[in-house]
């Protein structure tokens, strides 16, 4: 009868033992990085910009980001092609005023192990030839993105610029 209580300890001690670090993704652990976009003023370029009422659609999905108030955003890229093309839409809230223009950007993917219990995360770099297309819907407004900035090709991090939209 006393083996029993040993046994039990002897049990409960093995499966907590077996447990490991790599089973619990940190939520500190960085992941595949999004592609970080600053907005800046056309007129004085060395001056941020807010945008407002901004919706980036990507192309052929329904997956739509809204943005008002911030001079930055996040937006993912496709780690299953080496493209990903997206609407941004600069006052979508008012059809009458809204001006949408197009940008697809172009980049080579490197996938990488990071533990067991995250996964892979992909890295991005930006064609060095053509990193992004821009272009406008089929009946023109003028293009509110004036010009389109690439500070860093590669895409690691969330810690810096990686592309700057003057307008």
């Amino acid at each position: 009868m006393k083996k029993i209580p040993f046994l039990l300890f002897y049990l409960i001690s093995i499966s907590f033992s077996s447990c490991e670090k790599d089973d619990i993704c940190e939520a500190t652990t960085e992941t595949t990085p999004k592609l970080i976009v600053e907005f800046y003023d056309v007129l004085n370029p060395s001056t941020k910009k807010n945008v407002t009422n901004l919706a980036v659609k990507e192309i052929n999905t329904s997956a739509r980001l809204s943005f008002t108030g911030t001079s930055k955003i996040k937006i993912p890229l496709k780690t299953n092609l080496d493209l990903t093309k997206y609407s941004f839409i600069l006052n979508s809230t008012d059809v009458t005023i809204d001006n949408e223009d197009f940008l697809q950007f172009n980049y080579t993917r490197q996938n990488l192990f990071v533990s067991r219990a995250c996964g892979f995360k992909t890295n991005f770099t930006l064609d060095t030839t053509i990193p992004y297309i821009k272009t406008e819907t089929s009946i023109p407004d003028g293009y509110w993105i004036q010009n389109v900035v690439i500070t860093t090709s590669n895409i690691t991090t969330e810690n810096e610029i990686h592309v700057k939209i003057y307008f």
